[in-house]
């Protein structure tokens, strides 16, 4: 399969999108009507979009470094980074190809806004990218290049990271950050009506604040930890940063709601900007 052109232009940009990825490989799973409605989402993703995208660019809530870096590798491998699941779920398959010229630009784009980056030619896609992938875009035909979250878990660092690179969606390249919007696993199996009540304030600070204006939403993303129940939500942001990415890449464009559910009792959301 031809890589993308990294200089290419077309007639309409890509959007940036926050996606949900779900409890593991939960979607492949006989775990009835708990993550349907997720699925269904995950499986109309692309129908949202302008045209479809020569490559797209994943930062998975499932890698961290201390540089930013990207995969460059032709074929990554698949690492199945979840643990107990039946042992079909380690046998899923994603085979799309990876993008080196994608990922050397990703690379150059950072460094010239004075973030240091590096590549990685051995790094596999983690369960972040390909179990939703294997629903958004199902014919895996898409080269796909992954980005790390930075160690320091810095929420304005992670939106100037998104900021330097939305020149990528004018190249026909989609943005994508994998996560949830509440992640707090201690909690998420026990039907506590406390945690319920506090994803549910978490959730709605959240869909607010990716509808204001950029600058006033990239300061309210930036001071997260301050919105109601932010860290019982999040004990630990991992999952809650590509969300700063996203915010960081979709310049002035404005943040929509796409999806909210309640799974296990929590109430759990997607975005996008620019659509």
């Amino acid at each position: 399969m031809p890589e993308a052109n990294p200089i290419a232009q077309t007639k309409a940009q890509q959007p940036v999108l926050f996606l949900p990825h779900g409890g593991g490989p939960c979607f492949f799973m006989d775990w009835p009507d708990t993550w349907d409605n997720m699925a269904a989402y995950l499986r109309s993703v692309s129908h949202t979009l302008p045209q479809k995208p020569d490559a797209i660019l994943v930062v998975s809530g499932h890698w961290e470094t201390d540089v930013p870096t990207v995969t460059s590798g032709s074929h990554p491998s698949l690492l199945y980074d979840y643990y107990g699941f039946p042992s079909h779920t380690y046998q899923l398959r994603y085979p799309a190809v990876g993008a080196p010229r994608i990922a050397t630009k990703v690379m150059q784009l950072l460094q010239q806004a004075g973030i240091p980056a590096k590549e990685d030619a051995q790094r596999g896609f983690d369960h972040g990218v390909f179990i939703p992938l294997m629903l958004a875009f199902e014919n895996a035909d898409i080269p796909v290049v992954e980005l790390s979250l930075q160690q320091d878990l810095d929420p304005a660092l992670h939106l100037r990271i998104g900021a330097a690179l939305a020149s990528l969606r004018e190249q026909n390249i989609l943005i994508i950050g994998t996560g949830m919007t509440y992640h707090n696993l201690r909690h998420f199996m026990t039907a506590d009506p406390r945690s319920d009540a506090a994803s549910r304030q978490f959730d709605a600070w959240l869909a607010n604040a990716i509808s204001l204006p950029a600058p006033q939403r990239n300061d309210a993303l930036t001071h997260w930890q301050d919105a109601p129940a932010a860290r019982i939500c999040h004990p630990r942001e991992e999952h809650l940063l590509p969300l700063m990415v996203v915010a960081g890449a979709a310049g002035t464009d404005t943040g929509v709601r796409t999806y909210t559910d309640t799974v296990m009792g929590k109430a759990l959301s997607a975005f996008s900007f620019g659509v």
